[in-house]
């Protein structure tokens, strides 16, 4: 992944309606959503909705399938992936980043 196309998917989800938005579309997984699920589901507007998926699919995050007269919406996970990849890629230069489980006598 280039650092322009991180960049700008960082800066999609730097808005909190779009990173509500496109949580609900990793939960749904596969199936995806329809924008009216979608709109009923966070309370917002179509319109709104709408901008914000725009947004959403201009960085690469999500994509619009059709099927007959609806559109279903999908999180592009390949695409989330490969952005989590590029952030940890040299996580603590290689060394584990995360201390070692707690063993039950520490709780």
């Amino acid at each position: 992944m280039e650092e322009k196309d991180v960049v700008r998917s960082l800066a999609a989800l730097a808005q909190p309606v779009r990173l509500q938005v496109f949580r609900s579309l990793v939960v749904a997984g596969p199936a995806g959503l329809t924008p009216g699920a979608m709109a009923e589901a966070l309370g917002l507007p179509a319109s709104t909705l709408s901008f914000h998926l725009k947004e959403l699919a201009n960085a690469g995050l999500v994509s619009p399938e059709r099927d007959g007269r609806n559109l279903i919406y999908h999180a592009a996970f390949e695409h989330m992936n490969a952005l989590l990849a590029y952030l940890t890629e040299n996580c603590c230069q290689g060394a584990g980043c995360l201390p070692g489980p707690k063993s039950c006598t520490d709780c």
